[in-house]
């Protein structure tokens, strides 16, 4: 029976997300900032005396009123000593407060509050949008009845007050609506369609990703009493058709690239639209769920055709209105290429091109995604806000496996094995010497199979788990993304009915043999023939088993080809390559045939206890069709009969439209007559199935997601299916991941995009983490070091610093023998030729217990590398908070420098930041209140610090009785937590009153000066002409705010240059004037070249807008002078006396270092 180790997490009113903490050390607790570094290390490591103190073995709290008090302090403490105390003192103190704050409009004052909890990442309300400056259309009843809410009201002057400017390369500005899911999105753009409808902009085009979308379109319009404007679906008209003069012309993204072969007037779509538009086209264009044009990027043709032609689009359409609108619209820095109106690169701005901003953006992490989107926020390109999760919670259950599944897990994979030796035979005896296009369909089908059986592995759990949801009174959405249509429908062509559930893993790999195993009739299916490069090709070397399997003895020539991978998706393929044959009159096809026809039988065998198709398999646990509403894209489906025979069917009921049966399957949902839904990537936009309040069917949904979407913004969509406005109740979601470790391939995929996709579109890169999926990210710079050495240190190249993972039965000489044949098994031979992404893919074809194994030593040296990185301080720690708690921030100093814009230019603001870290005597008495055992109070220490002894106060760390927090006069609450045995041994206990005196003097001497002059009376930087300010109360921080991504690169050149790190840490800070602010740390060794460069760029931009100011009073000066003539010629001669002043004012103005001019 398989079990389930459940993690739950929740999130509260404040959405403040927590997670388990993965090491042995207790949590270290995060709060205030040092001077000088630009980032931070959070875990300190072993061989710090931070970290050797927490290792201590402290004891439980326990009373220690029996001990004797000390009356005099033994001597002073020695040098090392002083050293640990003061390195304890001076841990960077940041950290992460709650992820979300309740969401208000800051500048419009306009529209009745939202009906539900909205909220914004504190990062973005850090930074304010720019100031209103554009009116409305709309009618104020309207607006005075709640059609439209404040924030949707917002969204809509913001974007209309965008579409004003123009950019440098003459096109209209865009604007992103980045709003999540169930917020409001088509309100808010029936809005803006309005609005410029009132405005004479009759024209509207809205591009989205489903026909059946349309009807949603109409409805947000006649919400909004704006039901007169007629929606037209393209689908529904002929190429040759003309469409109605105004209105709005509802397109899918598909239709962008559809073509007549028929004749007509219009062959393409698209030319269709754009005469329909005419080329002065100044209406809204509305780019709905707009991540479906996310691969513009790529130069597949194939693939970016649709994304390509929403580029050309806005390029011919120069003066339209453009709206982008998706809660996942730049999941990756690369995909938001198709925002070309944007403006973020280009002509006058930091990146001249696409590349150059990829490039950047990519170099730099995490942290510039982030500034990303803070800087669209304040250039007034993009707002985001999304649903409060208050009341949603989050459950990853991590599936145990029985070993029935295991023995059928293993066998396939045993079968793959040999599969891979007679492919690599076969193609050696056809002598193919081109082997790339054969090793990606063979890798492809190898990831598609097992992810497969990761996936029926989580079936019958799932099953279980949602019968007693649906006990408990709730209803369950299931989210999956392969159907397995094509495989069923193959099965259905060939023996013409379907009377058995179909395996998809062995269709994937009988499909792979039957279309891809080398053989000469495969020439005919090639394009293009290539000549035998000249020469005899190199001979294999083979060895047979004593079961008359050939191995083969692989060299180095082979790798090229076998190392081709499909790439991240199984669906991607190298398509463009040719198998090239040296044909010889000898080629042994009956030996190739009897290879293939023995390699399928072996597969049929394997067959009778491989898993059946997921979907099939879940509508016939829960009951069949009868009770499941299943949406998604299918057309068939093989059921069960009363009778108990099987067969296949057609999705579509009689005398309705296949198109429309997942809209009749929600209502079924919605009204409770269906109380268990299946959804795929088919409704994952614009469906919504949370528990509303207008519908039937209000149990509880609780979100399972059985099979991960390719990538993040897929999950995304499929999350804001059930969790949306004017529900009853938040939802529950679940996320089955199996003990296989292969399958953490998946989840890394998706933990990468949501940490890419919280950065970019809600800049927070926690904003979209899922409980402890991020875990599972490794599909980075530290996944890519740690694969290699995990190979390096496998094949013996270099020492083992990571010990063999715990519980392995052998040694370690046999754990690495055994590893090496892994993976030798899966086709990995050498280090230069295995990237994450690969390693990640082939290891789904271990055996369990050894590919557990291998990806737990993969982890262990993952997280030996970041831990190293946090040591080392190049760790990417994202947004942290400065001072967290500490109210007593100040801002001290502010210089503001022009930066280069996009339609405008921007500024940047360099704050000197001072913060307070001292806690006062009646501060200190009232934590001192709340004490919950003997051992917590006051202590002085052993040894006299100067005077007098050093003094704190120790409370129990929640959670981990053997730590306590420290608080000191000083410093506040200490970062690191100390063991209460550490504590004992350089400290005694006191009463407040023997405290008080050694309290207040220290925290009035340490307001200026250090802890050196405090302990010794000197200290040698002051006598040295240096500045110190180890255990001062004052510490001084250089923060630079504002549109940072113009310095970005800047800033980032001199600090590596001087820190030899580029890293600029971005931190988040709440003044005591009430001030908030998003910017990043200044190192105090960086000041004054980085403010060098900025008063440079002030200039040049002073410099530039003096000159444009210059030539348009010039060209007004030379307007002006020809009405003057004009004026003389027509003899009217006050009207040229008034001009002429009038020109001599305008010419002054604009010259006035070169001409005077005379009266």
């Amino acid at each position: 029976m398989q079990s389930g180790n459940q993690h739950q997490y929740h999130w509260n009113s404040s959405s403040t997300q927590y997670s388990r903490f993965p090491f042995n050390n207790p949590p270290q607790e995060v709060d205030s900032l040092a001077m000088m570094p630009n980032h931070w290390d959070i875990s300190s490591t072993t061989n710090s005396p931070a970290q050797s103190q927490l290792e201590l073995c402290g004891r439980s709290f326990q009373s220690n009123k029996d001990e004797k008090i000390e009356s005099s302090p033994t001597p002073a403490p020695t040098e090392k000593e002083e050293e640990e105390d003061a390195e304890m003192e001076e841990t960077e103190q940041l950290g992460h407060v709650e992820i979300y704050t309740d969401y208000k409009p800051s500048k419009s004052t306009i529209g009745i509050a939202h009906p539900d909890i909205v909220v914004e990442t504190n990062t973005l309300s850090s930074v304010p949008p720019p100031d209103i400056t554009y009116n409305l259309s709309i009618p104020e009843s309207i607006i005075n009845s709640g059609q439209l809410s404040a924030l949707q009201l917002e969204s809509i002057i913001y974007a209309c007050q965008q579409h004003k400017m123009i950019l440098l390369n003459n096109q209209r500005a865009g604007f992103l609506i980045g709003d999540g899911a169930g917020v409001g999105k088509g309100r808010t753009i029936a809005g803006i369609i309005l609005n410029n409808y009132l405005k004479g902009r009759k024209k509207t085009l809205w591009f989205s990703v489903s026909n059946d979308l349309k009807f949603d379109a109409e409805r947000d319009l006649k919400d909004i009493d704006a039901s007169n404007i007629p929606v037209y679906a393209l689908s529904k008209i002929k190429y040759g058709d003309i469409v109605a003069s105004e209105g709005v012309l509802f397109v899918t993204y598909a239709a962008l690239i559809g073509e007549s072969h028929a004749g007509g007037q219009y062959r393409t779509r698209i030319k269709q639209i754009l005469d329909w538009c005419t080329a002065d086209f100044d209406g809204v264009i509305v780019f709905d769920e707009c991540h479906k044009a996310k691969n513009a990027w790529m130069k597949s043709i194939c693939k970016a055709k649709m994304a390509k032609a929403v580029l050309d689009l806005q390029n011919k359409l120069p003066q339209a209105r453009v709206v982008y609108a998706s809660a996942t619209g730049a999941s990756e820095p690369k995909n938001m290429i198709y925002m070309s109106r944007l403006g973020i690169w280009g002509d006058g701005t930091p990146f001249k091109t696409f590349d150059d901003f990829l490039h950047a953006i990519e170099k730099r992490g995490v942290g510039a995604m982030e500034i990303v989107a803070m800087d669209m926020k304040v250039s007034g390109m993009y707002i985001a806000r999304q649903l409060s999760f208050s009341g949603v919670s989050f459950h990853v259950k991590e599936i145990s496996l029985d070993d029935d599944f295991k023995l059928v897990y293993n066998k396939s994979c045993q079968l793959w094995v040999e599969a891979l030796q007679v492919f690599t035979c076969a193609a050696d005896e056809l002598h193919l010497t081109n082997k790339r296009h054969m090793w990606a369909h063979f890798w492809g089908s190898h990831q598609r199979f097992f992810k497969y059986l990761c996936i029926a592995a989580k079936v019958d759990y799932l099953v279980e788990l949602a019968q007693k949801e649906l006990e408990a009174g709730k209803c369950i959405v299931i989210g999956l993304q392969s159907t397995g249509e094509a495989r069923t429908r193959q099965v259905l062509n060939e023996n013409g009915h379907v009377d058995r559930f179909v395996s998809l893993a062995e269709g994937v790999f009988r499909a792979l043999v039957m279309n891809h195993f080398p053989s000469e009739k495969m020439r005919a299916g090639h394009k293009r023939k290539h000549k035998s490069q000249g020469g005899q090709p190199k001979q294999a070397k083979y060895t047979e088993d004593r079961g008359g399997v050939i191995f083969r003895n692989y060299d180095s020539s082979d790798w090229d080809s076998m190392d081709m991978d499909s790439g991240s998706s199984p669906d991607s393929l190298l398509s463009h390559d040719d198998v090239m044959f040296n044909i010889h009159s000898n080629c042994k096809t009956a030996r190739i045939e009897e290879m293939k026809q023995g390699l399928l039988n072996k597969i049929f065998e394997l067959g009778k206890y491989l898993p059946l198709n997921t979907l099939d398999e879940l509508i016939d646990k829960f009951g069949g069709p009868d009770k499941v509403s299943e949406m998604t894209s299918r057309k068939g489906r093989v059921v069960r009969q009363p009778d108990g025979s099987i067969h296949y069917e057609s999705r579509a009921e009689q005398g309705q439209n296949i198109e429309y049966i997942n809209i009749k399957e929600k209502d079924r949902f919605m009204s409770g007559e269906k109380l268990v839904a299946i959804i795929s990537e088919a409704a994952s936009s614009g469906i919504s199935l949370q528990a509303d309040k207008r519908v039937k069917n209000q149990r509880r949904r609780v979100h399972m997601t059985l099979e991960l979407p390719w990538s993040a913004d897929r999950a995304i969509q499929q999350f804001g299916r059930t969790h949306r406005s004017n529900q009853v109740m938040a939802p529950e979601y679940v996320f089955l991941i199996s003990e296989l470790a292969g399958e953490r391939r998946f989840a890394s995929i998706v933990a990468k995009r949501l940490e890419s996709l919280g950065a970019l579109t809600h800049g927070d890169r926690r904003a979209t983490e899922s409980s402890n999926l991020v875990n599972y990210n490794f599909v980075n710079k530290y996944g890519t070091k740690a694969l290699d050495t995990t190979i390096k240190a496998i094949l013996g190249h270099i020492e083992n610093k990571v010990h063999m993972p715990k519980g392995y039965p052998e040694d370690e000489a046999k754990f690495f023998s055994a590893m090496k044949s892994g993976l030798v098994d899966v086709g990995i031979f050498c280090i230069k030729r295995c990237n994450i992404n690969k390693f990640l893919n082939r290891i789904l074809g271990l055996e369990v217990n050894k590919q557990n194994y291998l990806f737990q030593y993969f982890y262990d040296n993952f997280d030996y590398l970041i831990e190293k990185e946090k040591k080392e301080g190049n760790f990417d720690m994202g947004i942290l908070d400065l001072a967290p708690g500490n109210n007593e921030i100040y801002e001290e100093k502010q210089e503001t420098f022009l930066t280069t814009g996009y339609a405008q230019d921007g500024q940047v603001v360099l704050y000197k930041i001072s913060v307070d870290r001292g806690m006062p005597w009646e501060q200190a008495c009232e934590k001192a209140k709340n004490v919950s055992c003997t051992d917590e109070g006051f202590y002085l220490s052993h040894k006299l610090r100067g005077t007098q002894p050093c003094v704190l106060l120790a409370k129990q760390s929640p959670g981990q009785g053997k730590y306590c927090v420290v608080y000191k006069p000083n410093i506040g609450k200490q970062v690191l937590p100390e063991s209460l045995d550490s504590l004992l041994q350089r400290y005694h206990k006191v009463t407040p009153d023997q405290a008080k005196a050694s309290w207040e003097n220290q925290f009035t001497f340490s307001f200026k000066k250090c802890s050196h002059a405090n302990w010794n009376g000197r200290c040698k930087k002051i006598e040295q002409g240096q500045h110190c300010m180890h255990g001062m109360r004052i510490r001084q921080y250089h923060v630079l705010c504002g549109t940072l991504l113009h310095v970005w690169n800047r800033v980032a050149d001199v600090v590596s240059g001087i820190n030899s790190s580029s890293i600029l840490q971005i931190v988040r800070l709440k003044t005591r004037q009430h001030n908030k602010q998003v910017g990043i740390t200044i190192p105090g060794n960086c000041i004054a070249q980085v403010r060098e460069k900025l008063v440079a760029m002030d200039k040049e931009v002073r410099k530039r807008r003096k000159l444009k100011e210059r030539q348009a009073l010039w060209g007004d000066f030379v307007r002006r002078g020809t009405n003057i003539l004009i004026n003389q010629l027509n003899g009217n001669s006050g009207t040229q006396i008034k001009g002429e002043r009038l020109a001599q004012t305008a010419l002054k103005k604009a010259l006035p270092e070169r001409f005077s001019v005379r009266k």
